[in-house]
């Protein structure tokens, strides 16, 4: 008996995304992160297929306050390289949060995305905000809040 593999169409996919909402007060990021990259992905949904992009919309607030676990603020550190000899600089954990701390939950869930030509269209789709406040309260009117 030959079984078939359902593929949704692109109008079904771009029609049937939602918007969800995470309030980052208190959470750890890594949990906060593994959720958001899954719904960046589209695993939840029942046609999710990996070479499609059929993730949903997510907003995340109050990053600024995310609860760190363990001496991950003075221990972790941020590595980046110019190319240049010479060019390595490491930022630690507590003066990027300083800086932008949206930036650092971008990275969290940047990392746990796969590495393909999907990863920057799913990003695309992340909203996040150090504050409380964010323009899309009228997107979330139908979506879910968490």
């Amino acid at each position: 008996m030959p079984q078939k593999t359902f593929l949704p169409d692109i109008k079904t996919i771009e029609t049937q995304r939602r918007w969800h909402s995470f309030d980052a007060k208190d959470q750890v990021p890594g949990r906060l992160a593994t959720r958001v990259a899954d719904l960046l992905r589209g695993k939840h949904k029942p046609w999710f297929t990996p070479s499609m992009d059929c993730g949903d919309f997510v907003v995340v607030t109050n990053v600024k306050q995310l609860k760190w676990t363990g001496h991950k603020l003075e221990q972790k550190n941020y590595f980046s390289h110019s190319g240049y000899a010479g060019g390595a600089k490491v930022t630690p954990l507590k003066r990027q949060m300083e800086r932008d701390p949206r930036k650092v939950f971008m990275l969290a869930v940047k990392r746990m995305l796969d590495t393909n030509h999907l990863r920057s269209r799913q990003l695309k789709r992340l909203k996040v905000y150090a504050s409380e406040s964010h323009p899309h309260e009228g997107h979330l009117a139908g979506g879910e809040k968490a």
